[in-house]
């Protein structure tokens, strides 16, 4: 169903197809596993860009993820987009299995995490030595088909500037609100531009802001209204973004086939 939805979204007009990379939710329902899940995507796809947004790396080895990432890179033609965030206990995904719930551990393996995956796409040997990972000399071949590697975005909520400053070292930012169910306003992402134009060397290299929320599918006036304010504001992506307690697969299926809001 995953491909079949891609390959809809990619023959309407998308720009994009993004699934979560969840472990467990907190109801009955069938999860699939999001990198096989995206090798099914890259397949049934020619176009648009894809990837896990977001993968909190505490929970994956970043030898397997760097394996992963760029198996899927080549799979796909250089279209994937690597998202990654702390994650959180929303759906009792650290505790059920006994994670760490300390934000500041995890941020920290965070670091660590993103420092191997960056190291280990270089393509050159490559060691590293920290508190929660250790890596001895080795050397990972094929390299990403993206240059200089594969994109990177970070998640983070606003206005906590820690996750801020992290995705700043990077490609991109998909900023939160706090609350899954209220998504960020224009203004807030205003913002959040401001603050990037200042932290991201000083807004000399290409940054993607990311913003998300719902249009409606029979309304396109309304639908071009809000994502305008969007784009105004300085966001460079909009995510059509649904919650699977409030909407239905076919609701969502008939937006997507309502192709994106056009600005």
């Amino acid at each position: 169903m995953l491909a079949t939805l891609a390959r809809e979204a990619e023959d309407a007009g998308w720009d994009g197809f993004f699934i979560w990379d969840h472990i467990k939710v907190n109801w009955p329902a069938p999860v699939a596993d999001p990198w096989i899940a995206l090798a099914a995507i890259a397949c049934a796809t020619t176009r648009i860009r894809l990837g896990a947004m977001v993968t909190p790396i505490f929970r994956r080895n970043p030898w397997k993820l760097a394996r992963e990432t760029v198996t899927l890179d080549h799979l796909s033609g250089g279209r994937l987009i690597f998202g990654y965030g702390l994650g959180a206990d929303f759906f009792g995904e650290i505790s059920s299995f006994g994670g760490e719930l300390d934000d500041r551990v995890r941020a920290s393996i965070l670091e660590e995490g993103l420092a191997i995956l960056i190291g280990l796409w270089s393509g050159e040997k490559f060691a590293f030595s920290g508190k929660y990972y250790n890596v001895r000399d080795v050397q990972f071949l094929p390299v990403p088909l993206q240059k200089p590697r594969i994109p990177i975005w970070g998640a983070g909520t606003w206005p906590r500037k820690g996750p801020m400053l992290r995705a700043a070292k990077y490609d991109g930012v998909m900023p939160m609100s706090g609350d899954i169910e209220k998504p960020l306003t224009p203004e807030r992402v205003r913002e959040i531009v401001t603050f990037f134009k200042e932290h991201h060397n000083g807004g000399a290299r290409p940054f993607d802001i990311i913003a998300d929320g719902e249009t409606p599918a029979d309304d396109r006036t309304r639908a071009r209204e809000i994502v305008a304010g969007y784009e105004a504001a300085g966001a460079t992506w909009w995510i059509e973004s649904t919650l699977p307690w409030k909407q239905s697969l076919e609701a969502f299926r008939a937006r997507i086939a309502a192709g994106p809001p056009k600005v």
